[in-house]
C-alpha cells in the first residue's frame, strides 16, 4: 500500500467541517494531483456513512437528478441504484467525484445546502470541466477549493521533515538571518530533487519509496501522454491539433533567451488568430501557467498587461523536465546538471511556487532602458519585482527598477538564486527553496 502523503487540503477539510454553516464543497484541480485520495481519507475518518459516487465510472448515477433536485427525490433515486447506502442526518457525506461529467450535480448543491441534513464534497478534474456552466449553478450555496500538485513544503513533509523545520526557516527570513552551510547544502539538495521530480503524488511516492529517481521518469512520461489524451478527449470548439501543438512547444520556447511564447513560430503560416483560445484552454484545464507582460511596472496589476504577450510555463516542473530530450534528462539525473534549460527550469519552478500561493503571474520587458524582470507580485501598497537568477550575474534590471524617482510603486525587490538570506537596503536575496514562504513573509515582515 502506498504511503499516504500529508497534504495542505487535509487541514482545510478539517476547518471546513468544523464550520457549523458549511456549504457544499467543490475541490477542483488538474488530474492526478491527489484530490480523490485526500477526500477519501478525510471522509473515511469523519463520517459514519459515506455515499461515494464517481460520475465517470458509474454513469448510471447521472440519472439521479433527472426527476427533481429535491434532496428526498435524489435519495430515493440513489437507493434504487444501491439499496445498501445509509442516509443518517448529520453523520453522512455525499462524495461526488468527477463532477465535470455531471453538471446537474452542481445544480443540486443549492438544494443540499437548504435541506441541511447532509454534507457534500465534490471533486472535479479541470480537464474537460465546463466551470462556466457549473459556476452559474448554485451560486452562493457552494464553496470552491483549488488544489495543486504538491508544493515544496508538502514535499518536505513527504521526506519526513516537520513543521518545526519550516518555522525555523521562516524565522530566518523574518530576522534576515543567513542559514548555515549545512542547512543551505541540505535544502538545496532536496530542492534539486523536488525540481527534477515535481509534485505529482504518484511520482513523489515512487521517489520516496525507492529513495532515488528510478521509476519516476516512466510515470512522468505516462502523465504527459495522459494529458495529451485528455486534450484529444475534452477539447470542444477548438482545433485539437492546435491545442496539442501549443502544449508540445512549451519547453522549446522556455529554452529560448526571452522565453516568450510566439504562436507564429509554432508552424509554417501559424497565425495568432487561428490559435485563439488554445493557450487559455490549457490554462483553464490546469496544465499550464500563463505569465503576462505588463504594460508598465506600476500598480494596479489587473488590466495593466498585454494579453498578446505572454510566457507559458508547465504547472508541474517535473513534467517540464519529462518533456525534454533524453540527453538533457540523463545529464540532469546523473550529473545534477540543468544544462541549457537551467534558466527555464528555475523560472518554471518559481512560477509554480508563486501560483501555489495564489499569485497571478506577470513579467516586464522593455528595451529603453533595457529592463527584463521575471515576475511581479504586490503587497498592500507596493509592487515587488522578483528576479530569478540561474547564475550569479549582475542585477542591472532590478537596480533600474529600484530608482526611486522613476517607478514610485516599487519600494524594494527580491532576488532568488543560489544565495543566502540577505538585504542590501534595496532588495532581499533568498535561496530558491524559500519561495514557498514568500507570501507569508510579504504579509508579516515589517518592511
Amino acid at each position: 500500500m502506498e504511503e499516504l502523503l500529508k497534504r495542505k487540503i487535509d487541514a482545510y477539510l478539517v476547518a471546513w467541517k468544523s464550520n457549523p454553516d458549511r456549504k457544499p464543497l467543490i475541490v477542483k484541480g488538474a488530474r492526478q494531483i491527489g484530490k480523490t485520495r485526500s477526500i477519501e481519507q478525510f471522509v473515511k475518518h469523519n463520517y459514519k456513512s459515506v455515499i461515494q459516487i464517481n460520475f465517470v465510472e458509474q454513469k448510471k448515477y447521472k440519472a439521479i437528478f433527472d426527476d427533481s433536485f429535491e434532496v428526498d427525490t435524489i435519495l430515493k433515486n440513489i437507493s434504487l441504484l444501491n439499496p445498501e447506502f445509509k442516509f443518517i442526518p448529520g453523520e453522512t457525506v455525499f462524495f461526488f467525484d468527477e463532477l465535470q461529467a455531471c453538471p446537474n450535480c452542481a445544480t443540486s448543491l443549492k438544494f443540499f445546502k437548504l435541506d441541511g441534513r447532509f454534507d457534500v464534497i465534490c471533486s472535479g478534474s479541470l480537464m474537460g470541466i465546463n466551470y462556466k456552466e457549473i459556476e452559474s449553478n448554485s451560486v452562493g450555496y457552494k464553496e470552491d477549493y483549488e488544489m495543486h500538485s504538491m508544493d515544496f513544503e508538502e514535499f518536505l513533509w513527504a521526506k519526513g521533515y516537520s513543521d518545526e523545520l519550516v518555522e525555523d526557516l521562516y524565522q530566518h527570513m523574518l530576522d534576515i538571518r543567513p542559514l548555515n552551510t549545512l542547512q543551505m547544502d541540505t535544502l538545496f539538495a532536496l530542492f534539486r530533487d523536488y525540481v527534477t521530480i515535481g509534485g505529482m503524488p504518484e511520482v513523489v511516492n515512487t521517489y520516496i519509496k525507492n529513495k532515488n529517481f528510478s521509476g519516476t521518469f516512466a510515470i512522468q512520461q505516462q502523465l504527459l501522454k495522459d494529458y495529451e489524451e485528455d486534450i484529444t478527449k475534452y477539447v470542444e470548439g477548438l482545433d485539437k491539433a492546435k491545442v496539442k501543438a501549443v502544449y508540445n512547444h512549451i519547453s522549446a520556447f522556455l529554452a529560448k533567451e526571452n522565453k516568450r511564447f510566439q504562436i507564429t513560430k509554432i508552424g509554417k503560416n501559424a497565425r495568432n488568430r487561428d490559435y485563439m483560445g488554445c493557450v487559455e484552454w490549457l490554462a483553464d484545464a490546469g496544465v499550464v501557467n500563463i505569465c503576462y507582460c505588463m504594460n508598465h511596472p506600476e500598480l494596479p496589476l489587473k488590466g495593466n498587461y498585454d494579453p498578446k504577450m505572454y510566457k507559458v510555463y508547465y504547472k508541474d516542473t517535473g513534467l517540464l523536465i519529462a518533456s525534454l530530450d533524453e540527453e538533457a534528462q540523463e545529464d540532469l539525473r546523473a550529473n545534477k546538471n540543468l544544462g541549457t534549460y537551467k534558466g527555464a527550469i528555475y523560472e518554471n519552478i518559481v512560477a509554480d511556487m508563486l501560483v501555489k500561493q495564489g499569485y497571478p503571474l506577470y513579467y516586464y520587458s522593455n528595451d529603453r532602458p533595457p529592463i527584463e524582470m521575471d515576475f511581479f507580485v504586490r503587497d498592500t501598497d507596493s509592487l515587488i519585482p522578483i528576479e530569478v537568477k540561474a547564475n550569479d550575474g549582475a542585477t542591472a534590471s532590478l537596480n533600474n527598477l529600484l530608482k526611486e524617482d522613476k517607478y514610485p510603486d516599487i519600494k524594494y525587490g527580491i532576488k532568488l538564486g543560489y544565495k543566502n538570506i540577505g538585504y542590501n537596503g534595496k532588495f532581499y536575496t533568498f535561496p530558491y527553496f524559500l519561495t514557498f514562504l514568500l507570501k507569508r513573509f510579504l504579509a508579516e515582515a515589517q518592511m
